[in-house]
C-alpha cells in the first residue's frame, strides 16, 4: 500500500469538494508514492505527536487541522518547524478538516451518535459537493465491459459507500465519417446507423481527466461521444452541524454526564435561559463540532433544546440564551477528537492491510485549572 492509496480512501470518506473555500485539506506534506503500512490520527500535529509518529513508525499522519493553513513563502526550521521536521523524518501529513465536518458519517455525525441523537437528523447548514460530474458514454455493446472496467479503474462510479455504479440503455446512433476517417463501423463518406448503448456513471472532478482518458483508450471508436454534465446536489446529510431528536429524552444533568464522558473532559461551559433547571428534559439536540458557534441561530430555529459545540463567542452565548436555547461549549478540539475513532474505523474497513493508530500525545492546548 502506498500513501496515495490511503489518500484515496480518505478522499472517499471526506471528499475535498466538501471543504470550505478558505480551508486547506488534502495531502499537505510528503510523497504520495512512498509505501505506507501505518497511519497515525490526531487533531493537531505538534512536536510531541510528531515524535510519537516517529516512535510508532507511521508513514502518514492524518492531522484533523491543517498543518499548513495559509500560504508560506519559505519552508525552513524557523518559518515552518513542524512541516520541516515532518519532511526530514519522511512522514507525510494529510488533513480532512472541514471536508470531514460536512461529510455524511463524518465529524458531526460521530458527535451526534456519541450523544444519543437518532438516525433521523439533518444538517444545520447544508453544503453542496461541487465538482461531481455525470458522464454519458455512447458505445457499441461489445465495448461495454472494457469501457466500464477502464472508467471504474480510473476512479469513476463511486456514490457514497457504493462502487461501480452505472446505468445503461439502448438506442440507435448515426454518423457520417468525413474524408480521412476510419470508422469502426461502416464506411467513410456514408451515413451509417448502428445499435449503441448509452452508459452513464459519475465521476469526481479530480478524477475527470484520468477517467475520460481511460474511456477513450478502451473505446473502439475514433471519436467517442461523451457527455460531461456537472452535478451540484449534496447527499441528504451533507452539511455543517446536525440536529435531530434523541433516541430517548434525558434531563440536562444526565446529558452533561454524557458529554463529559464522550469528550473526555471534566468540565464544560454551560449557558442556559434563566429558570431552566438541571431536570429540564432534552428532546431535540443540535451539535456543531469545532468552531460552529455561529450556527446557534439555526439550532434555535430548528427548535433544539440544547446546542453543543466547541466554542462560542460571548455575545453569541447571550443571544442564544435570549432565544431560549441552552448551549454547551466543550473546547474546540475536544469536540473533534472523539470523531477520530469513527474515522479510524472506516479506514480499517476500507483498507484492511493498513494499521490505523490514534495518537496518545494529542490533546487540547487548554486545560481548566
Amino acid at each position: 500500500m502506498r500513501i496515495s492509496d490511503v489518500v484515496e480512501q480518505l478522499e472517499q470518506i471526506a471528499p475535498p469538494a466538501y471543504a470550505q473555500s478558505w480551508d486547506n485539506v488534502g495531502l499537505l506534506v510528503g510523497d504520495a508514492l512512498r509505501p505506507c503500512r501505518r497511519v497515525l490520527l490526531c487533531v493537531d500535529l505538534t512536536r510531541a505527536v510528531l515524535a510519537e509518529a516517529r516512535r510508532r513508525r507511521a508513514a502518514l499522519v492524518m492531522a484533523y487541522h491543517p498543518l499548513i493553513f495559509k500560504p508560506i513563502s519559505r519552508l525552513t526550521a524557523a518559518a515552518a518547524p513542524i512541516a520541516y521536521e515532518a519532511i526530514r523524518a519522511g512522514i507525510a501529513v494529510y488533513s480532512v478538516h472541514t471536508a470531514f465536518d460536512v461529510a455524511p458519517g463524518g465529524a458531526n455525525d460521530a458527535l451526534a451518535d456519541a450523544l444519543g441523537m437518532g438516525e433521523k437528523r439533518s444538517p444545520l447548514e447544508t453544503r453542496c459537493a461541487e465538482g461531481e460530474f455525470k458522464l454519458a458514454v455512447y458505445l457499441p455493446p461489445a465495448d461495454l465491459a472494457a469501457v466500464a472496467a477502464a472508467a471504474f479503474g480510473a476512479g469513476a462510479g463511486r456514490i457514497g459507500n457504493y462502487s461501480e455504479c452505472s446505468f445503461r440503455y439502448s438506442g440507435t446512433g448515426t454518423f457520417r465519417g468525413n474524408q480521412g476517417t476510419h470508422p469502426a463501423v461502416g464506411e467513410a463518406l456514408k451515413l451509417e446507423e448502428t445499435s449503441e448503448l448509452c452508459w452513464e456513471t459519475v465521476c469526481p472532478r479530480r478524477r475527470l481527466a484520468a477517467v475520460l482518458a481511460a474511456i477513450r483508450a478502451a473505446h473502439s471508436y475514433e471519436e467517442p461521444a461523451i457527455d460531461v454534465m456537472p452535478l451540484a446536489d449534496a447527499p441528504p446529510c451533507a452539511g455543517l452541524g446536525r440536529v435531530g431528536e434523541l433516541t430517548k429524552p434525558v434531563g440536562l444533568a444526565a446529558m452533561l454526564q454524557r458529554i463529559r464522558r464522550a469528550c473526555g473532559v471534566k468540565r464544560v461551559q454551560l449557558a442556559r435561559p434563566a429558570g431552566r433547571r438541571d431536570s429540564a428534559m432534552i428532546r431535540t439536540l443540535a451539535v456543531g463540532a469545532g468552531s460552529c458557534g455561529d450556527l446557534f441561530r439555526r439550532a434555535a430555529a430548528a427548535k433544539a433544546d440544547l446546542y453543543i459545540t466547541g466554542e462560542l463567542r460571548h455575545h453569541d452565548a447571550l443571544a442564544a440564551v435570549a432565544a431560549g436555547l441552552s448551549v454547551i461549549c466543550v473546547g474546540h478540539s475536544n469536540s473533534e477528537r472523539l470523531t477520530l475513532g469513527a474515522l479510524a474505523g472506516r479506514l480499517r474497513a476500507e483498507a484492511p492491510g493498513l494499521e490505523v493508530m490514534q495518537a496518545n500525545e494529542d490533546s487540547d492546548p487548554f486545560v481548566v485549572v
